[in-house]
């Protein structure tokens, strides 16, 4: 009996066990079912959902095209045939001739619509229009072509100008002989000033790149108060040991030239030292007298301080006197001998340790080596003009001799 018992009871939770599975299913699907009427979720659910479409590709065989071409022809008379009912009109014929003025003339054909592919309107050439322009702008185009009677338009592709095919610029054509070849290129240019002095057998001025260092660009052209001045000497007597003036050049503070003169000689030259002095017989016997240029230089010297390169000797020649407080040589400057290591040191000399610049190579020229001294000083002015000072100031400071002696003996 016992046994029949514990059969039964296993068999009770047995069906109670799937009773309670098949109560939690029904709850469940009741949930979803629920769930599923609920406003929010339905309207989630009634979204149409995208379908991918394989994408619808222009035509390319002639048959695709005819077959769009005739579908819309067939959509248009449509279209034209209803407007036309509607109006009272009938359809006009595509070649009808229309007599206007007492001409016929064709009228022209209705444009046609152009065929759509994937939704849009395939544009061509023939759709695009151009702006139309008033009768006054046409008549305005048509006045600006007219070319006057005689000349005709002249056709064909423009050539570009090549770089072989461009004209060089006209020799200048120069018939006198007697002029100065730097009054000519003051006239008329460089290139006039080069041509004169090959056709006169003179040797060729010498590059700007010297003036550059020696010559302020854009600077006053005038008299300043400190002056550059420098003289180139011809020979005289039997030797041409003796010497006299030839030329005389004065440049201002910063280079330019403000006094340039060939003097006449006052007795017979036996040499010209050309090759130092670049001196001719043409350049001086054309010259100014020399009383006059010694007038003339002597009042621009008045109240300037004069620079100049062995400036005593220039002085000499002139029979002139300058104070020596005014007086700036820069053959004589302690620091100048110094850096060069000369007791009595060139210009040339100066220029190629100081300046880095190349002069008297050849011929000297007078205006070239005063705006080299003027350059010197320059670079050394404020020291120059310190020492100077300093050395005057302590000069008027200590007294005279003979009054120290006086007191002493008192």
């Amino acid at each position: 009996m016992a046994k029949a018992v514990v059969v039964k009871e296993k068999a009770s939770t047995a069906v109670k066990e799937k009773k309670n599975l098949n109560q939690n299913k029904k709850k469940k699907t009741k949930k979803k079912e629920f769930w599923k009427k609920h406003p929010k979720i339905a309207a989630k659910e009634e979204k149409p959902k995208k379908v991918t479409q394989t994408p619808v590709l222009p035509p390319k065989t002639p048959q695709e095209f005819s077959s769009n071409w005739k579908a819309l022809q067939t959509v248009s008379d449509k279209g034209l045939k209803k407007e036309e009912k509607e109006n009272g009109k009938e359809k006009p014929k595509t070649k009808k001739e229309v007599k206007v003025n007492g001409k016929e003339k064709s009228e022209p054909r209705p444009k046609t619509v152009a065929p759509k592919v994937n939704g849009h309107v395939k544009e061509t050439k023939k759709d695009v229009k151009e702006p139309e322009t008033t009768d006054k702008s046409k008549e305005a185009k048509k006045k600006k072509r007219k070319l006057p009677e005689g000349d005709k338009p002249i056709m064909g592709p423009k050539k570009k100008p090549s770089e072989d095919s461009t004209a060089e610029p006209p020799k200048i054509d120069l018939w006198f002989d007697d002029v100065d070849p730097d009054d000519i290129e003051a006239a008329l240019g460089a290139e006039a000033g080069q041509i004169a002095r090959r056709m006169q057998g003179l040797p060729e001025k010498k590059s700007d790149a010297l003036d550059k260092v020696l010559v302020k660009d854009r600077a006053f052209e005038g008299l300043t108060r400190t002056i550059a001045m420098d003289c180139e000497m011809v020979g005289v007597g039997t030797d041409g040991e003796e010497s006299i003036l030839a030329r005389v050049s004065i440049v201002n503070q910063f280079g330019k030239c403000v006094y340039d003169k060939f003097v006449k000689p006052t007795e017979r030259v036996t040499d010209y030292r050309t090759a130092v002095s670049g001196i001719r017989p043409q350049d001086i016997k054309k010259g100014e007298d020399f009383k006059v240029v010694q007038k003339e230089v002597s009042e621009i010297l008045k109240g300037r301080i004069l620079v100049g390169h062995a400036v005593h000797n220039d002085l000499k020649i002139f029979f002139l006197d300058h104070p020596k407080k005014a007086t700036r040589d820069t053959q004589k400057y302690k620091p100048f001998k110094q850096r060069v290591k000369c007791g009595r040191p060139s210009l040339k000399l100066l220029c190629e340790k100081i300046l880095n610049v190349n002069v008297q190579t050849g011929e000297h020229c007078s205006i070239q080596d005063a705006q080299a001294a003027m350059r010197l000083y320059t670079m050394e002015k404020k020291n120059w003009e310190a020492a100077i000072k300093a050395k005057y100031n302590s000069a008027k400071k200590e007294p005279p001799k003979n009054e120290s002696s006086s007191k002493a003996s008192s």
